[in-house]
């Protein structure tokens, strides 16, 4: 059962809420004074702040960014692999009114040509005026300064120490002043910057921490590893708890990439209550984790397993439940939620204490007519009859709205698929100075997601992205539902299986590219695959390629990108993306290219800012 829309323990909704008033209040909320954030490291060392020594550190670095010369309303990159640093020194951003334009560090020397063009693209769309970074990452991101024009410095956060004597005071912040722009991934697109503003961070912060997750601050302890740059760590774990003040443990992404069985061990250690994941780390936290270590674990006190940012696999999430359940953990914690960043974050979210819903439908039925007629699971299974399995992503929240439309943009009633329709107060405000795009995605009845789904008796079902649907022969496929078929079959990479269409003699033909770590039986495997989906969906497919592990083009989130995919396999050069250069000399000579003309950058800059001190003294004797 939900409560009603202003019944949450006490706490109302503020509609002049801003995240400074967050950071400022957030030790208010909780009863708790030694309640903050606890930020591990990649041993599992925790290093703990309480809200009020968070609001300290926040606005200190805050006045620091004052200092070295950014005013309100000046747009700041910020590549901080380390949580600590990040969470703080984002914080005391807004907390002055800079905005933050938070990015991806680099994740591997072999793709740093991409990521120096791709960051350089992005810090010229924001107009950044300053790059906060690391030391240890600062000798290879000196070349942006030479690539962006409006940026003038490079800063690394270890310089940012002791008190910023001199630093001019914060002017107020509003709750319609911009707080940061967040880049979407680019999954389906070019990435383009979402205009975050305190008033909508406030709606939405909200709704998340008081109706989505019922939050009892006395109680709850939220866990995550989620990358920091990505709207669902950021503003779920990062933003959102200071909404109400919940505690919160942060453990490095890159922790999790090593280890993914460390996930539900912080949860263990910490007697964590809520977490959040996108359906392939719970797939990947069921393989990395041995079924005897399991017992060893104390999921007990978890009492919400969020889901989302992806298609949610029912036999994924069914799989993680079983495999933790010698640990305690409860079958009604599974929590699929739905988002995207043009919403602030998320949009609907699934009843609480009981079990996720899944709602089996008419595959023929789907194919043709693009309605989703529901079928007897039981019966299903005693017939040849084709089933299409979808799990519900819950119920919108109070003072918001979701519909479906069709291609003309009218209503679609029950059961019936088109693209899915969000408004309320916690739309962002657009693309930052795109008007041609926020114009064609924020309309006046509700952003256009992109994505397509339906709803039955108020619960929303997604099926695809709508620039990713297959029609093969007038019938309509969603590349998901064919790439979880393809995923199962021996010799494949769960999670690393695209589905998309290519142009044929007659029509559009099917296609499926799937990772592999075999190095031999390739013909088999095809044929395998070929088999699985003619038998799920009685398709051909025209053309089956394999690829090695890490290959498959994919958003920094983890999004699989089917639309680079294609172009790559028209192309020619499908499977290159992630491809390693030739060993370690072969990375050691990428790694020396960019750390060489980040070098003469730095000199650069250094003897401009020189001659233009030197040349202010002379004018000034």
């Amino acid at each position: 059962m939900r409560r009603g829309a202003n019944d949450y323990k006490g706490i109302s909704y503020d509609p002049e809420w801003t995240l400074r008033k967050g950071i400022e209040n957030a030790h208010a909320m909780n009863p708790d004074p030694e309640a903050g954030m606890t930020f591990l490291s990649d041993k599992g060392e925790a290093q703990k702040l309480t809200f009020r020594e968070v609001h300290a550190e926040a606005r200190r670095r805050g006045l620091w960014l004052l200092k070295l010369g950014l005013n309100k309303g000046d747009a700041c990159a910020f590549i901080i692999p380390d949580p600590y640093d990040f969470v703080l020194t984002f914080l005391g951003a807004t907390y002055v009114g800079v905005v933050p334009v938070p990015l991806y560090p680099p994740l591997g020397f072999g793709k740093l040509d991409a990521f120096i063009r791709d960051t350089a693209r992005t810090l010229n769309t924001a107009k950044v005026k300053m790059l906060v970074t690391a030391k240890k990452v600062q000798p290879i991101l000196w070349s942006l300064v030479d690539k962006v024009d409006t940026m003038g410095d490079v800063v690394i956060v270890e310089s940012f120490e002791g008190d910023p004597v001199g630093a001019p005071e914060p002017e107020d912040v509003t709750p319609d002043d911009v707080c940061f722009l967040q880049f979407t991934s680019g999954s389906t697109a070019a990435p383009k910057g979402v205009v975050v503003t305190h008033r909508s961070l406030g709606a939405n912060g909200y709704a998340i921490m008081n109706w989505g997750l019922e939050v009892d601050i006395a109680t709850d302890v939220a866990c995550m590893w989620l990358p920091l740059y990505h709207d669902m760590g950021l503003i779920g774990f990062v933003i959102s708890p200071l909404t109400v003040g919940l505690q919160t443990v942060f453990m490095p992404t890159l922790r999790f990439i090593k280890r993914p069985s460390s996930w539900m061990q912080m949860m263990s250690d910490h007697k964590g209550t809520v977490t959040f994941a996108p359906n392939f780390a719970y797939g990947l936290a069921v393989k990395r984790t041995k079924a005897e270590k399991v017992p060893a674990l104390d999921l007990s006190s978890v009492r919400l397993l969020g889901a989302g940012a992806e298609p949610n696999n029912p036999e994924t999430l069914q799989g993680f439940i079983d495999h933790f359940a010698p640990a305690g953990l409860k079958p009604e914690a599974m929590l699929p939620v739905y988002g995207m960043a043009e919403a602030t974050l998320a949009m609907t979210f699934g009843n609480l204490d009981e079990p996720f819903q899944v709602d089996t439908v008419d595959a023929e039925v789907y194919a043709d007519t693009k309605r989703a007629e529901p079928v007897d699971v039981d019966a299903a299974a005693n017939s040849d009859k084709t089933i299409l399995e979808f799990v519900s992503c819950g119920y919108v929240w109070p003072n918001h709205g979701i519909k479906i439309i069709d291609h003309d943009g009218a209503s679609l009633p029950d059961r019936h698929v088109g693209e899915v329709v969000f408004s309320g107060p916690s739309v962002a405000a657009g693309y930052f100075e795109n008007p041609e795009a926020t114009a064609a995605v924020f309309k006046d009845d509700g952003i256009r997601t992109g994505d397509l789904g339906y709803l039955a008796e108020g619960q929303l079902f997604i099926t695809g992205r709508k620039k990713d649907l297959i029609i093969i022969n007038g019938r309509n496929y969603d590349p998901q539902s064919i790439e979880w078929v393809a995923h199962e079959v021996d010799g494949c990479r769960k999670g690393n299986v695209i589905a998309f269409s290519r142009p044929g003699e007659s029509g559009e033909e099917l296609v499926i590219a799937s990772e592999t770590k075999l190095t031999e039986g390739h013909d088999a495997l095809k044929k395998a695959i070929a088999s699985a989906v003619r038998h799920e969906f009685s398709l051909n497919p025209a053309d089956i390629v394999l690829t090695g592990p890490g290959t498959l083009p994919k958003t920094t989130s983890g999004k699989l990108q089917r639309a680079k995919a294609k172009m790559q396999y028209l192309n020619g050069n499908l499977g290159g993306d992630g491809v390693r250069t030739a060993g370690d000399k072969g990375q050691s000579i990428i790694l020396a290219k960019h750390v060489a003309k980040s070098t003469v950058s730095r000199v650069k800059h250094a003897l401009k800012k020189r001659g233009a001190g030197l040349f202010k003294k002379g004018d000034d004797s």
